[in-house]
């Protein structure tokens, strides 16, 4: 911005010369730009404010090859292909593209600080200190990062600036003791539950009908081996008393690691992969991501050096065994895209040389309730979205069809089904199926997210930009679709809270979910963002229970109370620009009407303006009447029926009003001042008593 505004130009040089970048209302109406700051054009227009420059996105080279994506779903014949249509269609929709920008962020992770630093060169010297992590396009801090510059731009600087900062940490305890832990009998079979509960729809590990009398009987030997076994039962435990027992849980997790660790070497079995698996779990639930992401990767090595995302191989240990090395599978592939997805980091795992179906049918051909199998089939979607979308940077409306298709696809299998399980009250439904069901909800909501999420920001970038510039937004083809793209966005967002919200209501959401917390924030952001673009004032209460179910989870989850910190200052600024936007509306509206009858002495409506000065200070007085006039009769004739009212209208959704309550119509056409070509007399006021006296309230009702 500093080398923008510094750049000069002679008056006196006539050789047409081409600026390195241009302003963004410049670049919006496609006029030539000095590189000034304000450039000519916009003090011109007497909009010195609205002059902005955005960072110039870097023009990618085509591949010379079409990107293989990853299969979707297996035994589906036209899994993925769909999200990539030949390029041979005309349809104008199709070619439109919609810019995704780099939002990946270098981040200090220190004990969860959320500090960003922008991609320069001249800061490469100061990164090279500890604690420096990296967060991609796709993760829910990226987003934020990319939330907090837009309000820190065009509302308010301060909004987050302590919300940024480091949050409470409290160190995790230590087991200092050389002897393995106490166990207490009488709290074990809490303890399993509670695991299956937080894990329930993103890793199947056990067989749960054989698993508590297991780890029953092993905690009653008197000697217990320290083997890649015993570690196992010791970390269910350590997540099953993480959000009750800290102090026990931290114990059981440091023995089971430090056996773990003595234990791995050459000889790798199931059991050792279950046990980093539940390293990499016990992390996620201390807010520990980067060291989680390192021991998954063990895990994940260890799972391919004894073949088990191959079924055949599977296959040969017998049916039990079979399964459980399926499912084992399926839970690493679901677990290594979560991190994947979170952390904007590419996969450990892949399905190139997967054999491993995710799907299971009956005799009858119907596919079988799954959990871990609805969870796989949406986070391979997932994976599809971020390699289509956020690494080709750009997305297209035939593109987003095809991932449309996908998620449809997956919704009229799964849907229904998981809303039975969430919505079921009987007592003896297992709360596990419950919760798991949820999470594999939200991941499908949150993969709705992120696809729409572009054409969420270019709404709320436009709709912002046309405020600040005292316009409003037209509506065309291609913003119609846009604008339903992040209507759907907003929506999947909403959606994703009800559940949360009914569920914690009822007492299910207790303990460590890193999942629905990542997934959460990613929507109180996009709720918060929504609000501030005028989408409807019905978010405020949808943003206000995310927030609520983030301090519920605050209570155990570190970033969680960051999160919910977060979200509450982008709901207040929103609320603060909405109403600052409302107030500037209505004192141009009071200008207006007491031209008309006189309603407010010159002297006050003088007074007015210096006391709430206008972002329009250069306007003059004829331009302004003519904005005002336009303004109001456009409104007059959507109210009226003469016109459908634009949804992206900012003025005409403004508090989701613009349905029941009429603005005050500009009568300047009372003394021929209008430049509508509809008389006055052309409005029909009395429809209701067209028709012979007939009154039909049919059309009204």
């Amino acid at each position: 911005m500093e080398d923008v505004s510094v750049r000069q130009t002679s008056p006196h040089t006539y050789v047409r010369t081409r600026v390195a970048n241009a302003c963004d209302s410049c670049k919006a109406r496609k006029v030539k730009c000095d590189g000034k700051l304000p450039c000519g054009y916009c003090l011109r227009r007497q909009r010195p404010s609205t002059c902005r420059y955005s960072p110039q996105q870097r023009r990618r080279a085509p591949a010379p090859t079409p990107r293989t994506p990853s299969p979707s779903v297996h035994n589906g014949p036209a899994r993925q292909s769909e999200t990539r249509q030949s390029g041979s269609t005309n349809d104008p929709l199709a070619e439109e593209e919609t810019e995704v920008p780099r939002e990946a962020r270098l981040l200090c992770d220190a004990q969860g600080k959320l500090s960003s630093f922008p991609f320069c060169h001249r800061l490469l010297p100061r990164l090279t200190g500890d604690h420096v992590v990296f967060i991609g396009d796709c993760a829910p801090l990226s987003f934020f990062q990319t939330v907090r510059q837009l309000v820190n731009t065009r509302v308010d600087p301060q909004v987050f600036a302590h919300q940024s900062e480091n949050p409470p940490f409290r160190p995790p305890a230590h087991y200092s003791g050389n002897d393995e832990p106490s166990l207490h009998l009488a709290t074990i079979p809490r303890a399993t539950s509670t695991y299956h509960a937080v894990t329930s729809g993103l890793v199947d590990l056990f067989d749960r009908a054989h698993f508590v009398d297991e780890v029953g009987a092993w905690a009653q030997q008197t000697h217990r081996l320290q083997d890649a076994s015993s570690a196992t039962f010791y970390l269910v435990l350590a997540i099953g008393y993480q959000s009750t027992e800290e102090d026990r849980a931290s114990a059981y997790f440091e023995y089971a690691r430090n056996i773990a660790l003595a234990n791995l070497s050459g000889n790798i079995n199931v059991p050792t992969i279950q046990t980093f698996i539940l390293v990499t779990l016990y992390m996620l639930g201390s807010c520990q991501m980067n060291g989680a992401f390192l021991f998954f990767g063990i895990a994940v090595r260890a799972a391919y050096s004894i073949g088990i995302h191959r079924t055949e191989i599977n296959g040969r240990f017998g049916p039990e065994i079979h399964r459980q090395r399926d499912r084992l599978w399926k839970s690493l592939r679901v677990l290594d895209l979560f991190l994947s997805t979170s952390m904007g980091r590419p996969p450990a795992t892949s399905d190139v040389d997967c054999t491993v179906p995710y799907r299971a049918s009956n005799d009858g051909g119907q596919e079988t309730f799954d959990l871990l199998n609805a969870s796989a089939q949406i986070f391979l979607i997932t994976e599809g979205i971020v390699v289509e979308v956020y690494s080709r940077k750009k997305v297209s409306y035939q593109l987003t069809e095809g991932i449309s298709r996908q998620l449809r696809d997956w919704s009229l299998r799964w849907l229904q089904k998981l809303k039975d399980v969430v919505s079921a009250s009987s007592a003896e439904d297992d709360p596990s199926k419950i919760t798991g069901a949820c999470q594999v909800l939200c991941s499908y909501y949150y993969a709705v997210i992120l696809v729409s999420r572009p054409f969420l920001m270019y709404e709320l970038h436009k709709r912002l930009t046309d405020s600040s510039a005292g316009g409003s937004v037209g509506k065309t083809g291609l913003v119609s679709g846009k604008s339903k793209l992040a209507d759907a966005c907003i929506d999947a967002a909403s959606f994703m809270v009800d559940i949360l919200v009914g569920l914690t209501e009822r007492g299910y959401l207790n303990g460590h979910m890193p999942l629905i917390v990542s997934w959460l924030f990613a929507s109180s952001l996009i709720l918060g963002i929504g609000l501030l673009g005028s989408f409807g004032r019905i978010l405020e209460k949808y943003t206000r229970n995310s927030i609520m179910v983030l301090e519920h989870f605050a209570k155990n989850d570190v970033h969680a109370a960051q999160y919910s910190l977060i979200a509450k200052s982008l709901l207040n600024a929103a609320l603060d620009y909405l109403e600052k936007k409302e107030l500037q509306e209505r004192i141009q509206r009071t200008e207006s009407s007491s031209q008309l009858f006189g309603l407010v002495p010159r002297d006050n409506i003088e007074a007015d303006q210096i006391t709430h000065p206008s972002t329009n200070d250069h306007i003059t007085p004829a331009s302004a009447d003519r904005a005002l006039a336009t303004k109001s009769n456009n409104l007059v004739s959507g109210f009226l029926g003469l016109g459908s009212p634009s949804f992206t209208d900012v003025d005409a959704s403004f508090l989701g009003l613009s349905a029941s309550l009429p603005r005050t119509p500009d009568l300047s056409v009372l003394d021929g001042r209008n430049d509508v070509d509809h008389g006055f007399g052309d409005l029909n006021l009395f429809q209701l008593l067209d028709g012979d006296g007939h009154i039909d309230l049919g059309p009204y009702i």
